[in-house]
């Protein structure tokens, strides 16, 4: 079996398809074998395995030797852009394994790279989890200004969040800014309001649209220890 450049593309399935052939060249008969394929990330941890599945077709002569590996979106959900490294054995009824080379040179080295900028997934939320009290005087809590990124957004720009608590009572509201630069002056308008009594045991969800340069949070409780962090995503 010889190796080619091969790449996979994260987001979708893959179907990448191998034949395995003899000493001299010739495709062998898979019906009683199991082809099986492992691929090991950059620190040598099998993060894959599937078995190969046989191809037949109508014309024996064409399909002989060929089978079909399928790795899922699933399975590459979590893998970073990078090389992996993989290996196929054929297993037979009284399960032993014979190991297949990559290159004519008896290596099974093959490599394969995994394709993460093609169908980008979304991005990671932000994770507000401090708050500052506005002062003395009044009962306010403020989390840090985070970026609405206007740029990437049009007119029916979609925000999400989701508050997480502990014995959170209070309210918490959504508020938004158009200014560029978030200073002592900034003028922020509420969006919308959520409110706790304190015996939620899930996180509450919020989906708001406009096009904002920043949103921030405000409790009107102390949030110490009882807001565990807002997850915001634009």
């Amino acid at each position: 079996m010889y190796s080619r450049h091969l790449q996979v593309y994260k987001g979708i399935d893959n179907k990448l398809e191998f034949r395995v052939l003899n000493a001299d060249q010739k495709p062998i008969d898979l019906s009683t074998l199991t082809p099986k394929f492992v691929a090991f990330d950059e620190n040598q941890t099998m993060i894959i395995e599937h078995d190969g599945v046989a191809i037949v077709g109508n014309d024996s002569s064409l399909t002989r030797g060929l089978f079909q590996v399928t790795i899922t979106e699933n399975d590459l959900l979590n893998v970073k852009q990078q090389y992996l490294s993989y290996n196929i054995y054929l297993v037979d009824s009284d399960n032993t394994k014979t190991l297949t080379y990559s290159h004519s040179n008896f290596d099974n080295d093959a490599t394969i790279f995994v394709n993460g900028s093609t169908f980008p997934g979304p991005k990671a939320s932000y994770n507000v989890d401090t708050f500052t009290k506005v002062d003395s005087v009044t009962d306010e809590w403020t989390s840090e200004a985070v970026t609405a990124q206007p740029a990437i957004n049009g007119n029916e720009a979609l925000h999400t969040a989701a508050v997480y608590t502990a014995s959170y009572s209070g309210d918490v509201v959504v508020q938004a800014t158009l200014d560029n630069q978030v200073t002592e002056s900034t003028q922020w308008a509420d969006i919308t309001t959520l409110t706790f009594t304190g015996s939620e045991t899930e996180p509450k969800p919020v989906n708001f649209n406009g096009v904002f340069s920043h949103i921030r949070f405000v409790a009107n409780a102390n949030p110490a220890d009882k807001i565990t962090k807002i997850l915001v995503r634009n």
